[in-house]
């Protein structure tokens, strides 16, 4: 059951991020969206946990995880114009 809410939770949160984060390159469909949540639950958690918002070993919940994907994002947008004007 923790692995299926955990793609739950990844889904909205990528879903609210490329919602409020919307631009040309970004990734699309629904394991793209997820896995976009997902990586932003775990950039949310590191970050978090460095810190010293989350204890050793607590993860990020939703509003952590929209908000790193987010940041996964924001920095995909960086890297892809980037990419384009070389």
């Amino acid at each position: 059951m923790g692995i299926l809410w955990t793609i739950i939770i990844g889904f909205v949160a990528g879903v609210v991020a490329k919602f409020v984060m919307p631009g040309p390159n970004e990734p699309s469909g629904f394991v793209l969206t997820t896995i976009l949540g997902i990586v932003g639950a775990f950039v949310a958690s590191y970050l978090g946990q460095a810190l010293g918002w989350y204890a050793p070993g607590e993860g990020a919940g939703i509003i952590g995880a929209i908000i790193g994907a987010i940041i996964v994002l924001a920095v995909w947008a960086f890297l892809s114009k980037r990419r384009s004007a070389v």
